[in-house]
């Protein structure tokens, strides 16, 4: 009943391909000799039974071929999540989509190359599984590819809902589906290799003659005059051939071609991403020139008319995303992130978007350390989202100090106190019915179309100033941010002049709001703070607090909870309580929830789930004189900062802390990947926070969501997020640092970590969890005692 998780977080750089190679070879399979050995960010989940082994890997780009073993007849079993790849045998090169299964003998000169990433499950059965009891199967000599369809649907969809649940399943139950995949495989085997012989010799040319056919139907499947005789001449081959070839799988040209067809009308018609596009259009681009024929055809196959089923997916697609509750993106809108554009919505925006612009009047000075200001106004911002393809404000050389202002996107909760007269907060939160100067707020679409919330759709929230590029940076570099001070942001409005103001919000995301009493009703609170820094001892009280009201914003979309950033709380529409909190004063803990190094993986990436790239990592030991060391992903690293808190306690709880305008002074170093060695931030994968006392490590549920999850990854990284995933990353990297920078054995690590190491809840509100791991430094200052 073994079960086996594999993170290459647990891992050093120069440890990582060897450990890897093992995964793989686990499952009968090892890096192709021509590649390199992948030593990226990994993750795998393998559970075995008595000789049958089930994993679920994701990777980055690799190749993988047979670990050969001669003793074994029964073939590996690969199913390709997501991407396709390219299969490499003595035929040539063939491109496989995702959901076929490819069932790859234990020895020969293939290979399987996965161009992006590796998003895989692999099924394998050993010669002694189940205590040798075997179940005859014909021999495998050649790959088989085996489409969606029939008794492959149902092998593959067990292999897929399996290796989901691999950790969760009750041993009795996984040993009943390990035992139901060993006696499915052989049927599987001769469900490909004997209907093919049926069709005499060149199995394998027939079945990739058949293959190129598919991908050119999918290719022209928009022409609505496509004809077996035109396939078969693109192809060189005749129109009876390719007939018979389609008969031999029991279907035929005009069947396939109008399956495919509907097929993908009703992706496109269940997909939001498409909800701009007419039924017409979307048919017409399926091959479809008749409505009225596509309308028939179309309830004909799934039982409602195009409409009908457009809107009854939609209603689906609402109803689940209510109750799951979930801040980020839908799983079924992801499609969106592939090909979003990133043009405005019909009104107009009164500034340019920074991803479109770079501030022309902010330099360095090479050969010298210089100090620059970043001011916080409509153009220096991007609103609830990180991206590599943003254009710098402004490029610094290593060593240079920067003064960077930033504003908390809950200026909003009382805009009298927190943005009126002050002339950077007015820019970023200009917004009338006619102009709102940042328009995306969030990583969603621009056209608003999940939710209809507004532009960006609020997947993602915090107001980041920046991105600031830091010259020669490149992949593999670690950045070294230094914060040499941070001092809140007065209200610049004449009748509370010089007073600091902040706001804290209990919302529907915080992780109290299913824990209400039961004779009360969920709900939003948002309290209004004053922020004393100047005092003896600095701290904050509260002025008011009031529920949160249905408020509709200057375009006219009603928002029932708080769920898009910047919208204007105006005070006649909601009822405010004084006197609350009285007598308690809240020490200050100033620091930054955001500074953030912009990630590799995707375009728009949600600022809410912190990760590898740091981000959202609301841990209040980032104050003044602490320091955060970043990974670097991209050329110039491109640094943001934002979401300024005044106060925070460890967990986070109610969504938010006490959100509070501040100005930053950073020192920017960078660090060179050849000269890493030796340092405490050598080998960094992931955020690492040096006080004057201690060691932060940051651990979180995933910790490079986006690498393990792929395309779906700012959805799946809210829907799965745990303590006990951040806690075990945190004690893998705890023990990777206390391994590999001060040398100790791991029975070592751990026994030190049982003493000495705290491990504490930083946050369970920013979708990607997180847990802390704090070694003291005075753990190590003390000199060795004498052996006795």
């Amino acid at each position: 009943m073994s079960l086996r998780p594999f993170t290459s977080e647990s891992y050093s750089e120069d440890d990582r391909p060897e450990a890897w190679r093992d995964v793989l070879g686990s499952v009968g399979l090892q890096p192709t000799v021509a590649t390199a050995t992948h030593c990226g960010h990994a993750t795998a989940v393998r559970r075995s039974f008595e000789g049958v082994v089930l994993a679920r890997l994701s990777a980055g780009a690799q190749a993988v071929s047979p670990l050969s073993d001669l003793a074994s007849d029964h073939p590996v079993v690969l199913l390709p999540i997501e991407d396709g790849v390219v299969l490499k045998t003595a035929a040539g090169h063939q491109i496989i989509a995702a959901g076929h299964l490819l069932l790859l003998p234990r020895k020969g000169s293939w290979s399987v190359a996965f161009q992006r990433d590796m998003r895989a499950v692999v099924l394998s059965v050993t010669p002694d599984s189940l205590h040798g009891r075997r179940a005859s199967a014909p021999g495998l000599s050649d790959v088989q590819v085996v489409a969606p369809g029939g008794f492959s649907d149902v092998v593959a969809g067990m292999m897929d809902q399996a290796a989901r649940h691999l950790e969760t399943l009750p041993d009795v139950e996984w040993a009943a589906l390990a035992q139901s995949l060993h006696d499915l495989l052989p049927t599987l085997t001769r469900h490909v290799v004997e209907p093919a012989a049926d069709l005499g010799g060149g199995t394998a040319t027939k079945a990739a003659t058949l293959h190129r056919l598919c991908q050119t139907i999918e290719r022209r499947l928009d022409d609505p005059d496509l004809t077996p005789a035109k396939v078969a001449v693109a192809e060189g081959i005749s129109e009876r051939y390719l007939q018979k070839l389609f008969e031999g799988t029991g279907s035929s040209f005009t069947h396939y071609l109008r399956e495919r067809r509907l097929q993908r009308t009703s992706a496109d018609l269940s997909n939001p991403a498409e909800a701009h596009h007419s039924i017409s259009e979307i048919a017409f681009r399926a091959g479809f020139n008749d409505s009225a024929h596509f309308s028939r055809a179309f309830r004909h196959r799934f039982g409602l008319s195009p409409r009908e089923f457009r809107q009854h997916e939609a209603e689906r697609l609402a109803a689940s995303a209510t109750a799951a509750g979930q801040r980020g993106w839908p799983q079924a809108a992801l499609a969106q992130l592939r090909s979003q554009s990133t043009a405005s919505t019909a009104r107009k925006t009164a500034v340019p978007d920074p991803a479109d612009e770079i501030g022309h009047d902010l330099a360095a000075v090479p050969g010298q350390k210089n100090h620059h200001h970043l001011s916080a106004n409509a153009a220096h911002v991007h609103w609830g989202y990180f991206s590599r393809s943003l254009k710098p404000q402004i490029e610094i050389n290593s060593g240079d100090t920067i003064t960077i202002e930033t504003l908390t996107q809950h200026a909003s909760d009382d805009p009298e106190r927190m943005i009126e007269g002050d002339a950077g907060a007015e820019s970023v939160f200009h917004w009338t019915r006619d102009v709102k100067n940042v328009d995306r707020r969030g990583a969603g679409p621009m056209d608003a179309s999940i939710f209809g919330r507004g532009a960006g759709e609020g997947f993602g929230v915090h107001i980041c100033t920046g991105p600031v590029a830091v010259k020669d940076a490149q992949l593999g570099d670690v950045l070294e941010i230094r914060i040499l001070d941070i001092v809140p942001r007065a209200s610049s409005n004449p009748d509370f002049e010089g007073r600091i103001f902040g706001s804290s919000v209990a919302a529907w995301w915080g992780y109290h709001y299913k824990e209400f009493l039961a004779e009360q009703n969920a709900r939003e609170a948002v309290t209004i703070y004053e922020i004393f820094d100047h005092d003896d001892e600095p701290h904050a009280r509260a002025v008011y607090s009031y529920r949160w009201e249905p408020q509709t914003d200057p375009f006219g979309t009603v928002h029932a909870t708080y769920d898009y950033p910047g919208v204007p709380v105006r005070p006649a529409t909601v009822r405010r309580r004084h006197g609350v909190l009285e007598g308690i004063r809240i020490p200050l803990r100033p620091h930054l929830g955001v500074i953030a190094v912009a990630p590799r993986e995707a375009d728009f990436v949600d600022s809410v789930p912190p990760a590898y790239f740091g981000g959202n990592l609301d841990n209040w030991r980032l104050g003044k004189g602490s320091t955060i060391y970043l990974p670097v992903s991209v050329p110039g690293a491109l640094l943001s900062v934002g979401d300024p808190h005044a106060a925070q306690g460890d967990g986070e709880l109610g969504g938010t802390a006490i959100e509070c305008s501040m100005t930053a002074i950073f020192q920017v170093i960078l660090h060179k990947k050849g000269n890493l060695c030796g340092q405490a931030f050598a080998d960094l994968t992931y955020p690492l926070i040096e006080t004057e006392t201690d060691w932060v490590l940051m651990g979180f549920s995933h910790p490079n969501y986006l690498a393990e999850f792929g395309a779906k990854g700012q959805s799946e990284v809210y829907a799965t997020s745990s303590l006990d995933l951040a806690m075990k990353d945190a004690f893998r990297k705890m023990r990777r640092f206390l391994m590999n920078v001060k040398g100790l054995t791991e029975d070592e690590a751990i026994a030190l970590m049982s003493v000495a190491v705290d491990f504490g809840v930083t946050q369970v509100v920013d979708g990607n969890w997180g847990v802390h791991a704090i070694l003291s430094k005075r753990v190590f200052e003390q000199p060795p005692l004498p052996q006795a």
